[in-house]
């Protein structure tokens, strides 16, 4: 079931007929099937056996690991997929390719070798605007110590994070944070230079 709150789209359960999903791919150590690079592009052909049709991908760039000096450089991408999922159907199915390709998870913002990350649904927010903004206010120390526990959505760190920004304005440069009413182009173009010049695509 779906509500409007000030405007804004708010839905937990609502399943979709075909909806556009944001995902964001990271990878900074060899998995089951080779190279980061490797288990990116392997990752996107599982999501499309999921069930998924991939609308746009993007150029794989090579991206400093957060926080600074905290492992190997990442190879990040993000694609624009559309499914016949909800969100729960969505992560789950995330999840479980994340695994087949050996990902564990032991500690927050780890090595990892593979990263999948639904950025967004539509403009579907989740499981609401109260909650979401409070984790996306919530300072970079607390971000350490806390999980929310739930999903989110759209992501709460999004709008900061040039490793997920500069590769999704490759593929989605128009789409509209349903909160802070930038796209994604305008929120990239806010970040530092020196944020956005640490990502560098890959040839």
């Amino acid at each position: 079931m779906s509500q409007v709150t000030d405007g804004l789209k708010i839905s937990e359960t609502m399943p979709y007929n075909r909806s556009k999903l944001l995902i964001a791919l990271g990878s900074n150590m060899q998995s089951v099937v080779g190279s980061p690079t490797e288990t990116l592009q392997n990752a996107i052909d599982s999501i499309e056996k999921a069930g998924a049709v991939v609308r746009a991908q993007s150029r794989f760039f090579r991206t400093p690991a957060v926080p600074a000096n905290s492992g190997p450089d990442f190879v990040n991408a993000a694609i624009v997929v559309s499914a016949p999922w909800s969100s729960s159907e969505a992560i789950a199915r995330l999840h479980e390719i994340e695994a087949s390709l050996g990902r564990r998870r032991k500690a927050r913002w780890e090595q990892r070798a593979i990263d999948l990350d639904l950025l967004a649904q539509d403009d579907v927010i989740r499981p609401s605007v109260a909650v979401l903004r409070t984790w996306m206010d919530l300072p970079l120390d607390k971000q350490k110590e806390m999980a929310p526990g739930q999903l989110l959505l759209p992501h709460p760190r999004m709008h900061e994070r040039a490793f997920v920004l500069v590769p999704l304005a490759d593929v989605a440069p128009d789409w509209v944070h349903p909160i802070t009413r930038e796209s994604v182009t305008q929120m990239r173009d806010a970040l530092s230079a020196a944020d956005l010049e640490a990502i560098v695509p890959m040839e």
